[in-house]
C-alpha cells in the first residue's frame, strides 16, 4: 500500500499528491513515469513522476481528474492509500553534454512534467527559461514552484487573462529571435503543441526533446499499445521513452492513435459518476 502524505488541489481539475514510495524515490530521474492501480480491480494508469524526494521517500503526481480512475484518486485524502504503485518506468532523459542555456516548454498539465525537466537541469547549473502556456489564469499550475527552478518563468495564456498572450510557441519564437542561443528545447504538453514547437525548432537547428504520451497499458513494453513511429522506425514509449527526438516523431500518426477511442469513450458509462467519459 502507498499512503497518501500531502493533497494539494492546485486547480479545479488538477490535484497534486505527494505518496510514500521510498524504493521508487530512491532511483526516479526526471522523465521517468509510475503506474498505479487503486485496488486490485483498478484499471492501469499511467502518471509522470512530477517530483522525488530521497531522504523522504517519497513521489509526487500531479494529475487531471478526467475519468473513473482519475476522479476516484482526486477524491482521496491525505492517510489514505492506494493498493499499487509500479515503477519508475520509461527511460530517464538524456541530456546533451555541456548544457549550458536550454528551453522547457510545457502545456497545460505538461507543465507537472516540464517542472522536474527545469528543476534537473536547473540542479545542474544550466540557465533555463521555461515556457508554460495555459488556457487561461485560473488553471494556471505550480507558477511558485516553477519560478524557484528557472532563471526566467514566462506565462502565456490563450486569452490574455495572465501572463503573456499568445501560445508557447510565440513565446519561443520571440526568444529565439532575440539572440538566445539554446543548446536543447524540451516539449510536454498535448501532441499538437509538441508538433508545431518541433517544426520551429526545425528551422532553427536547435535540438528539441518531446515526451510522449499513447495509450499506455502494461508499461513493460509486452502490450505494444504505446507504439509511436520515430525516424521510421517503431518505438515503445513505455520502454524507448518517452523522450523522443521531437524532429523525427510522426505526430500525425501519433494524434490518429490517440483518437482511435474517443467515440467508444464518449459512450462509456462511468459506474462511479454515472457520467460519459472514462480513463
Amino acid at each position: 500500500m502507498f499512503k497518501i502524505v500531502r493533497k494539494k488541489q492546485l486547480n479545479e481539475q488538477v490535484v497534486l499528491l505527494e505518496l510514500e514510495a521510498p524504493f521508487i524515490a530512491a532511483k526516479a530521474e526526471a522523465g521517468q513515469f509510475i503506474i498505479f492501480r487503486l485496488d486490485e480491480n483498478g484499471e492501469r494508469v499511467p502518471l509522470t513522476i512530477s517530483d522525488y524526494d530521497r531522504e523522504k521517500g517519497t513521489i509526487t503526481i500531479v494529475f487531471q481528474t478526467v475519468g473513473s480512475s482519475t476522479t476516484a484518486l482526486g477524491k482521496m485524502n491525505e492517510g489514505d492509500s492506494i493498493s499499487d504503485v509500479v515503477g519508475p518506468l520509461g527511460t530517464a532523459t538524456e541530456y546533451g553534454d555541456n548544457i549550458k542555456k536550454v528551453a522547457v516548454v510545457g502545456g497545460g498539465v505538461g507543465c507537472a512534467i516540464a517542472y522536474p525537466q527545469a528543476k534537473k537541469l536547473f540542479g545542474m547549473g544550466a540557465e533555463v527559461d521555461l515556457i508554460a502556456g495555459f488556457r487561461s489564469k485560473d488553471i494556471v499550475i505550480l507558477e511558485d514552484e516553477m519560478k524557484k527552478v528557472t532563471s526566467n518563468l514566462y506565462i502565456c495564456t490563450d486569452d490574455g487573462s495572465y501572463g503573456t498572450k499568445g501560445f508557447v510557441t510565440d513565446k519561443l519564437k520571440e526568444l529565439i529571435e532575440a539572440g538566445n542561443n539554446y543548446d536543447e528545447v524540451i516539449a510536454i504538453g498535448p501532441v499538437i503543441m509538441m508538433k508545431f514547437i518541433s517544426k520551429l525548432t526545425e528551422a532553427y537547428g536547435i535540438k528539441t526533446i518531446v515526451s510522449l504520451n499513447p495509450i499506455m497499458i502494461d508499461g513493460t513494453g509486452m502490450c505494444g499499445g504505446c507504439r509511436v513511429t520515430v525516424d521510421g522506425k517503431i518505438k515503445y514509449a513505455c520502454v524507448d521513452g518517452p523522450d523522443f527526438d521531437g524532429h523525427k516523431v510522426d505526430f500525425d500518426e501519433l494524434m490518429k492513435r490517440n483518437s482511435a477511442y474517443r467515440e467508444i469513450e464518449s459512450e462509456h458509462i462511468c459506474r462511479l459518476t454515472g457520467g460519459k467519459r472514462h480513463g
